[in-house]
């Protein structure tokens, strides 16, 4: 497995960020994975991560978390973009922990009329962006391409546009 793996020592290079065309699940992992190390090493300011129910993303994964703790300096902000969350919750025990502990810089929002077949599955930043386009399948593009980065960023805004705030970083109780 590259530097990004799972069990790859904190202190190993990333792999560089991949351009182009992506296909199969593991590569789609990887990519998160990567992008996440490159994020925390970079400071990307802003990361917006959609998907209809992030189910097989690897937020599960105690490296991912760790990259995104680092990721959590101040001046960062993130949306996360879904059309429900019960498999976040479900399924990312530690990515949850984590979205409790800096929920002041995490905007979750939900498009619940949206059906999850359309629904974009895409990380953007201005630095770079992954844009799985078959979900299922997962084949998709990434890249630093700023034609397609700005396409990506606005068929989001949209979906931002028609979402309501939802996965809360803490329930409260009376």
């Amino acid at each position: 497995m590259g530097s990004g793996s799972p069990d790859a020592p904190a202190h190993a290079p990333p792999e560089p960020l991949a351009q182009g065309r992506f296909a199969g699940r593991e590569a789609f992992a990887q990519l998160v994975r990567n992008a996440f190390v490159h994020a925390a090493r970079e400071g990307w300011q802003e990361i917006i991560l959609s998907d209809a129910t992030f189910e097989d993303w690897p937020l599960r994964e105690r490296s991912v978390v760790e990259s995104l703790h680092a990721w959590s300096a101040s001046g960062r902000h993130m949306i996360l973009l879904a059309t429900r969350y019960d498999e976040v919750m479900r399924h990312h025990a530690r990515f949850v922990s984590w979205r409790k502990t800096w929920g002041h810089i995490i905007d979750c929002r939900v498009c619940r009329m949206a059906h999850p077949a359309d629904f974009p599955s895409a990380i953007w930043s201005r630095v770079w962006f992954m844009h799985r386009l078959d979900p299922q399948h997962s084949l998709g593009a990434c890249g630093h391409e700023r034609e397609r980065s700005m396409h990506l960023r606005e068929a989001l805004e949209e979906k931002i546009r028609d979402s309501v705030p939802g996965f809360a970083a803490s329930t409260l109780g009376l």
